[in-house]
């Protein structure tokens, strides 16, 4: 067994007058790598900086290794005394020479020779993990480290914390930086630390598990502890079937749009009416913009169409944001031409969430917020209660009188998100939705998505939310350049590595309109036989499976079974725990198939 290299023992914290947590214990051993999965406001931070040696505890034991360099990554630096960020990087312990400080930041897109009290958050934070990496910790605690990441900076991370000699844990909302990386998972819920020695990969299916267990309880309990049981259902149970039920819509929107981008539909598209039934509601064709000699967009051209979901992506500075405004309008191309239907009605939700931050300090309430003062608002022409309408966000009812400033920032971005969607639109953009968004608030963004009517523009970073939200991905390269690509973050991956493929295999320069839609998969075809007949089986096979579960537990909640026939009990409980090890692997191999099938058929 390996030496554990810090432990928490029986460990409490208050906060306040009351106990954030109590009862703690933890272990960390010298080569592991933590997930810390937990809701916004549970203490995740808290208990990184517990962990650090930052705060001390109440009652209980921490003991640390002699030797051990903790290193934990800041949300928000203390830049103070600094004249640039390089100062403040190279101030770090253990700092290594100029010259591999260079490449650290260059790769993590972090600007030393910054003004420090001029850089904004994101710059900073970059500059924070070039120096959280540098110190050589061996323990690397970090709080979001992808936050203001572009995805090639995200995936040098990823390589590098692979090769990483030390322990580190995580708190990220990035679930495939999480699924790459992490082979321990914590759970921190509602004052208690659970540990599963799977990686977030295997989280779902666990806390699907805790969460049914703790509901059966509950069930059987009084009804305070019955109040539980909304979190336990919304935030955790069910979320397989949820996300399955969006997969199959997804997939069907994908093969829709991919329908739109060849042949008559295109020549179809270029005469639709400009009313109030358009179904193109931006019709961007040969834009072109520079800032000085840079150019941003070049001979670029792209439809949105009513019902479209598109994911803008590229690296930090490659006018992400500024494309979003020249779509809008907000900024006017040097040449080419932008036309928007006369019905054109955005939301846009920034990611700094200024329009919910400009209200800090002037005493709104929650209520304030959302419904103007009232009791009640319109959300999709549905009159609803305030208090009702929280719940469906994750909210206590009972924090509809409380004052918006003494939010966290996920706190703040939920409210946001809640405010922004009951406002009539038919265009909703987001930049950077999920920062400060913990998992129970992105599945809960991705129905809500889901069930949007209208169109999404979005910029994201996020790999795993692109996948599970988007028809088409916008790329741009940072040279002016944009590719479109019909699928996820996933299908615009594969379409990269088919390109580059094809290259090597020629060895000719490829030419291609950079702003001609393709699709992700350059062959058509089918399944096999097996595999056909097995996935049109597998729907009987679901019901089947979660029948048996269902009689199962029905039998097991009589309270005198084990009593009665103990061995009985035993025997049923265990033909619970394979059926539904059973249904879980059903359930993937159906979401395997489905998506081969769907990209086969593109």
């Amino acid at each position: 067994m390996p030496e554990p290299i810090l432990t928490l023992e029986n460990a409490g914290l208050r906060q306040g007058g009351d106990w954030l947590f109590r009862g703690l214990d933890l272990t960390i051993d010298a080569r592991d790598r933590l997930a810390l999965i937990g809701r916004n406001g549970v203490g995740k931070t808290t208990l990184l900086k517990l962990i650090a040696g930052e705060i001390d505890l109440d009652e209980g034991r921490r003991a640390v290794s002699p030797s051990l360099r903790i290193v934990r990554l800041e949300q928000d630096p203390n830049l103070a005394g600094f004249a640039t960020l390089g100062d403040y990087v190279r101030a770090g312990e253990n700092a290594p020479a100029d010259h591999m400080l260079d490449s650290v930041a260059s790769r993590l897109g972090a600007d030393l020779d910054r003004d420090a009290s001029t850089a904004s958050g994101g710059e900073r934070r970059r500059a924070a993990l070039v120096r959280a990496l540098a110190e050589q910790p061996g323990l690397l605690l970090l709080d979001e480290p992808t936050n203001h990441l572009d995805i090639a900076a995200i995936e040098w991370l990823e390589s590098w914390l692979e090769r990483f000699s030390g322990a580190f844990l995580s708190i990220s909302h990035d679930r495939t930086f999480l699924t790459r990386l992490t082979r321990n998972t914590l759970w921190l819920d509602r004052g208690a630390l659970r540990r599963a020695e799977v990686g977030f990969g295997g989280f779902e299916e666990w806390s699907e598990r805790v969460a049914a267990e703790e509901a059966k309880t509950a069930s059987r309990l009084d009804a305070r502890l019955r109040q539980e049981e909304h979190w336990l259902l919304r935030g955790v149970t069910a979320r397989r079937s949820r996300n399955e039920g969006r997969l199959a819509k997804l997939i069907e929107l994908r093969a829709t749009r991919k329908a739109m981008t060849t042949g008559d539909a295109v020549a179809k598209l270029a005469t639709e009416a400009d009313d109030g039934k358009t179904k193109v509601l931006i019709d961007a064709q040969h834009v072109n913009l520079s800032f000085g000699d840079r150019p941003i967009i070049r001979d670029f051209s792209l439809r949105v169409r009513r019902g479209d979901r598109i994911g803008i992506i590229g690296p930090n500075g490659a006018g992400k944001s500024t494309l979003i405004r020249l779509l809008l309008g907000q900024q006017e191309p040097d040449s080419g031409s932008i036309r928007r239907a006369k019905s054109l009605n955005p939301t846009v939700i920034d990611q700094r969430r200024q329009r919910l931050d400009a209200e800090n300090g002037v005493g709104k309430t929650v209520r304030d917020v959302l419904a103007d003062g009232g009791e009640w608002l319109e959300v999709n022409g549905v009159r609803k209660h305030v208090a009702g309408y929280l719940k469906e966000f994750l909210f206590d009812p009972g924090v509809i009188d409380a004052p918006i400033d003494g939010f966290s920032g996920g706190e703040r971005s939920r409210l946001l998100l809640a405010r922004e969607f009951a406002t009539p639109s038919n265009l909703l953009v987001l930049d950077e939705p999920t920062n400060d968004l913990d998992m129970e608030t992105l599945d809960l963004l991705e129905e809500v998505l889901d069930d949007y009517a209208g169109t999404v523009l979005l910029v994201s970073h996020d790999r795993a939310f692109l996948d599970r939200v988007v028809t088409m991905v916008v790329a741009l390269d940072g040279n002016g350049n944009a590719e479109t690509v019909v699928g996820g973050w996933s299908d615009w991956a594969f379409y990269q590595k088919q390109k580059a493929a094809d290259a090597r295999q020629t060895r000719e320069p490829r030419v291609k309109n950079a702003n001609t839609p393709v699709t992700a998969k350059p062959k058509a075809g089918k399944l096999s036989y097996n595999d056909a007949r097995e996935l049109a089986e597998l729907p009987k096979k679901l019901e089947s499976l979660g029948a048996a579960i269902i009689r199962h537990e029905a039998t097991l909640a009589d309270s005198a079974l084990y009593t009665r026939d103990p061995k009985r009990f035993a025997n049923i409980n265990a033909e619970l725990e394979r059926v539904r090890s059973d249904l879980a692997a059903a359930e993937e191999r159906w979401l395997e198939l489905a998506e081969k099938e769907a990209a086969l058929a593109g």
